[in-house]
C-alpha cells in the first residue's frame, strides 16, 4: 500500500485541481458575465440555431477587454466585451463575430472544454513531478525545462483542438449560408492586428495556430467538400 502512496496522492492531487479550476472559472464567468442580446448579432445567432435544426444560439458577454472567445466547460458560449467593442467601431462584423461563436461551439460538440480542464491538471502534475526529478540533477534549470515540457505538450493538445473546432466553424456557416469567408476574414483582420504592434497579439490568438495555416486548413477542407 505505502508503494502506491505516491500515485494515490498524485491522483488526488489531479482531481482537487480539476474540481478547484473547473469552480473558481464558473464563478467568475458568473460574476462578470451578461446573456448576449445584441441586435447586430441576434440574426446571426438565430441562423446559426436554425442550421443545427435548434433554437437561437445562446451566448453570453464574459467583461473582458482582450479580444476573446470562450467556450466554458459547461457548455455556455462567450465573447469578450473587447470582441463586442470591436463590433460596435464596425472593425469586425456580425458574420465574422457569428464565426467565433460557431467555432466555440465546436470546441462544445468535440468536448475540448471539459477536456481542457484536465490537460490543465495534467500539465501541473508533469511540471511538479518533472521538476522534482530534474531539479536533483540540475538545480536551478529544472524547474525551467519542466515548465517547457509541459507548455509544449498542452500548445500541441490545444492546437488539435484548434483545427478541429475550425472545421466544425466551417461546416456550421456553410449551412447557415454565411460561408466561410468571415472566418478567414476575421483571421486576416486579427493576425494584421498582431503584427501592428508588441504585445498587441490578440488573445484569440494566443497558444493557437498560425492564422495563415487555419486559413489554409479551412480552404483546404472546402476543396475536399466541393469534390465529394
Amino acid at each position: 500500500m505505502l508503494k502506491l502512496l505516491p500515485l494515490i496522492l498524485l491522483f488526488a492531487y489531479l482531481a482537487a485541481m480539476w474540481f478547484f479550476s473547473a469552480w473558481r472559472l464558473k464563478r467568475d464567468l458568473d460574476e462578470n458575465s451578461t446573456p448576449l442580446n445584441h441586435p447586430r448579432l441576434n440574426r446571426v445567432l438565430a441562423e446559426l440555431g436554425q442550421a443545427m435544426d435548434l433554437p437561437p444560439v445562446k451566448a453570453h458577454i464574459y467583461e473582458v477587454e482582450p479580444v476573446n472567445g470562450l467556450a466554458a466547460p459547461d457548455g455556455r458560449i462567450f465573447l469578450t466585451r473587447g470582441f463586442i467593442r470591436k463590433l460596435d467601431a464596425c472593425e469586425v462584423t456580425p458574420e465574422e463575430l457569428g464565426s467565433v461563436i460557431a467555432h466555440e461551439l465546436g470546441h462544445v460538440a468535440h468536448g475540448h472544454s471539459r477536456r481542457r480542464m484536465i490537460d490543465f491538471a495534467g500539465q501541473n502534475a508533469i511540471r511538479l513531478a518533472l521538476s522534482t526529478i530534474l531539479g536533483r540533477f540540475i538545480p536551478g534549470l529544472g524547474a525551467w525545462i519542466a515548465n517547457i515540457v509541459a507548455t509544449a505538450v498542452s500548445a500541441r493538445l490545444s492546437r488539435q483542438d484548434e483545427f478541429e473546432a475550425d472545421r466544425f466553424a466551417s461546416a456550421l456557416m456553410i449551412k447557415a449560408g454565411y460561408g466561410t469567408e468571415p472566418q478567414k476574414s476575421l483571421f486576416r483582420k486579427l493576425d494584421r492586428m498582431s503584427g501592428t504592434a508588441r504585445g498587441a497579439t490578440p488573445a484569440w490568438l494566443l497558444s493557437h495556430p498560425p492564422a495563415r495555416k487555419r486559413i489554409a486548413a479551412i480552404q483546404n477542407h472546402e476543396t475536399r467538400w466541393s469534390r465529394e
